[in-house]
């Protein structure tokens, strides 16, 4: 799942403004290359939408199925705000809608774990008995 956390307004090439929603994934825990401690981060990425400002403001807060992931692309400049030192990457990170299917799977597995008297306490392969 991911989370819409903002927006930030864009303009067109004609010059007519647009609005692009922010979106972050879930808290991971990454180990620091220099000091070697664990560290939480979450990933994000944009995407463009056609709401107007109130809209994009209602959004904030809404989980939508998908992931955040890696994509490669064209190398490009970055510059770093806090240090005006310049990069060039070659990925960006996009949104990835969960599909149909996926949902559908993810359902029946949620299902099922919630039904854990099913599976044997005892060590031994019988199924238990249950009560109604």
């Amino acid at each position: 799942m991911v989370r819409i956390i903002g927006y930030k307004q864009r303009e067109k090439e004609d010059g007519n403004p647009f609005f692009i929603l922010e979106l972050q994934g879930g808290v991971e825990m990454l180990m620091s290359k220099e000091t070697n401690q664990y560290y939480a981060t979450a990933k994000k990425a944009f995407v463009t939408s056609t709401f107007d400002e109130p809209t994009c403001k209602a959004l904030i807060g809404t989980e939508m199925p998908g992931t955040i992931v890696k994509k490669e692309v064209e190398p490009y400049t970055y510059i770093v705000r806090e240090t005006g030192e310049e990069l060039v990457l070659t990925h960006r990170w996009v949104f990835v809608p969960e599909s149909k299917e996926e949902s559908k799977q993810n359902e029946v597995i949620d299902q099922l774990m919630a039904d854990t008297s099913a599976f044997s306490q005892n060590g031994v392969s019988q199924l238990a008995e249950q009560a109604i």
